[in-house]
This record gives structure tokens, C-alpha cells and sequence, in this order.
């Protein structure tokens, strides 16, 4: 499946920063950035060298307005996030030249990307697998450097270069038991079932080591909730601060200090 038209979405959070930045993704970003874009060469971005930074401004050409002045990243496909041609344009950080930026772009034939469709893109233009994108999102929600490391492990390919192995290696198994069946006048070796038995032996037990690190891999990421109950004075503060390895909750001999819910 190809997704044919031209998304942007901002990629900073919003509020008032030092950079804001938007992200154009699609087989018209280059062009169309490009109607956009003034700088002192007057070569095309289409013409500029793949993976640069070009300086300059974003003008409004209804009003010839500068809207603000801006680097812009040049990705060419398939080597780019998405895998295909990516602008990033990055400006002063605010919530006016951000929007007012991705407005324009809007006004331009851009669409307005849904919640998640760079990943998505990536996705289904084969530039990461499913598992791969999970471990994204798991990386933009990881709220420990456990759950974040767990994540890249996941996203440098460990998990894909596994489950591909396995794949290959079961239809290798069938392709070869076809074979034997359908042709039996060939001079082609046959299997036995206890043959068959030996070569699964080591998949599954390496499977089932996959398997049973699911339930720890699950507690780093989304951690475990626990509530401590207690009579007053009874040391829940001192028990939160140790386990936290922090003074989180104020800690005196006096009953009832704590009266509002910590997290």
C-alpha cells in the first residue's frame, strides 16, 4: 500500500521554546516547501544536496509577508524516516510562527497529518516493522532509563532479527516436507516425524526464552502501581522516601503530615 499525498504536523511540543519545529513528509514536501522558502541561492531544494541545512525565510506568497526565518532539513526517500522526501522546517519556538507556518503549508496542498501517520508511513513503506514501532512509541512514553533502554533494544531490530530467523527457518522446514510429499519419485531425501521433532526442539526453546521475558519486559514499562496503607505515623513516608531514594513526602513525628495524594 502507498499513501500518495503530502502530510506535515508540528513535531515540538506546544508553548512558548527556543525552536519549533514542523514536519512535511511526502512526494510534494520538496516542491511545495520549496514555494515557500526563500534564501540567498537560487537553486531549487530539489537540487540541493541530500541530508543539508539550508538557511533562509518562510514568505507567504499570497502577501510576500515573512512569516519568520528558518532552518530547513532536507531528507530525500527512500532515506528518511518515513522513506520518503521529508522536510523539516525548523523555526523560532512559539505557538504563532509554528502555526502560522503549518497554516500556510495546509493552504498549499499539505494535508494535516493524523495522531501517529509518520510512524505509520514508515510502516507501510517497509522502512520499520511492527515491532519496531511499538518499541517507538514505548520510547516516547518510557518513563525510566529501564523502560527506555528495553525500547531501543527493541527498535535496533533484536526482536525482528529473531521472529525473521524463526520464519525463515520454519519455511525452510515446510518447503523441504512439501517437497518429499508431492514429489516422492525425486531423489530428495526424506524427513522422519522424529527428524522433524529435532529440528523444532531448539525453536521453541528459543521462542519460550523470548516468551518469558514478556512479564519482566511488561513491569519496566509500565512499572507496577502500588499503594502503601497505613495507620498515621505509622512511617508510609519514610517507607515512599526509601524506596524512591529521595525525600518525596515530608517526613515528622507529627500524625497526619501528610494529607494530599503523592505519586
Amino acid at each position: 500500500m502507498y499513501i500518495d499525498d503530502t502530510i506535515a504536523a508540528i513535531a515540538t511540543p506546544p508553548g512558548i521554546g527556543g525552536v519549533g519545529i514542523i514536519r512535511v513528509s511526502g512526494k510534494d514536501s520538496f516542491p511545495i516547501v520549496n514555494s515557500l522558502f526563500k534564501s540567498a541561492g537560487t537553486v531549487p531544494l530539489m537540487d540541493r544536496q541530500n541530508r543539508t541545512i539550508q538557511y533562509g525565510t518562510i514568505v507567504d506568497p499570497a502577501t510576500n509577508k515573512t512569516i519568520d526565518e528558518v532552518l530547513v532539513l532536507l531528507m530525500k526517500g527512500p532515506h528518511s524516516y518515513t522513506a520518503e522526501d521529508v522536510v523539516e522546517i525548523q523555526c523560532h519556538g512559539g505557538i504563532v510562527p509554528v502555526r502560522q507556518i503549518l497554516k500556510l503549508l495546509v493552504n498549499h496542498d499539505v494535508r494535516m497529518a493524523e495522531a501517529g501517520e509518520f510512524t505509520k508511513r514508515a510502516f507501510m513503506n517497509g522502512r520499520i516493522d511492527l515491532t519496531q514501532a511499538e518499541a517507538i512509541i514505548d520510547i516516547i512514553e518510557a518513563k525510566t532509563e529501564d523502560s527506555l533502554s528495553l525500547a531501543v533494544s527493541q527498535l535496533d531490530g533484536t526482536v525482528s532479527s529473531f521472529v525473521k530467523d524463526v520464519r525463515e527457518q520454519l519455511i525452510a522446514m515446510i518447503a523441504h516436507l512439501e517437497v518429499t510429499i508431492d514429489y516422492p519419485e525425486e531423489d530428495i531425501e526424506d524427513v522422519t516425524s522424529q527428524e522433524v521433532r529435532d529440528q523444532l526442539q531448539p525453536i521453541l526453546k528459543a521462542m519460550d526464552e523470548l516468551l518469558s521475558t514478556a512479564n519482566t519486559g511488561r513491569l519496566i514499562r509500565d512499572g507496577i502501581t502500588t499503594v502503601i496503607v497505613g495507620r498515621p505515623n505509622a512511617g508510609k513516608s519514610s517507607l515512599m522516601n526509601a524506596l524512591l531514594r529521595e525525600n518525596r513526602a515530608i517526613v515528622t513525628d507529627i500524625p497526619g503530615t501528610t494529607r494530599d495524594s503523592i505519586e
